[in-house]
């Protein structure tokens, strides 16, 4: 039980995350993978190919398709809404870590 709830809570870091890095600079998924595990998020592609899409879909990113080395590759970059989710996302995140550090 502790599992799923930890998942469901990292998930919304996980949001977060991906919102930041596209704001930086596109980004798309293996790197995506890399980065979080950086920060001690073990996801697979599987699971974050559909948050990718997800959130494409709910207009948040926007994606382009570019030819890498003969391979296609999906840069994902944050859209207005996308920056306007995270900028109070960030708020909601700063308030709750003043409150519970």
């Amino acid at each position: 039980m502790e599992d799923k709830v930890l998942r469901k809570l990292f998930l919304g870091f996980i949001h977060i995350h991906i919102l930041h890095h596209a704001k930086e600079h596109p980004i798309y998924g293996v790197w995506m993978v890399n980065e979080l595990k950086e920060h001690g998020y073990n996801i697979s592609s599987g699971t974050l190919y559909p948050i990718l899409h997800s959130m494409e879909y709910d207009g948040l990113l926007k994606k382009e398709e570019r030819n890498v080395e003969g391979k296609i590759r999906k840069y994902y970059t944050i859209t207005d809404k996308g920056n306007e989710v995270l900028i109070e996302a960030r708020k909601k995140a700063y308030e709750l870590f003043k409150e519970i550090k």
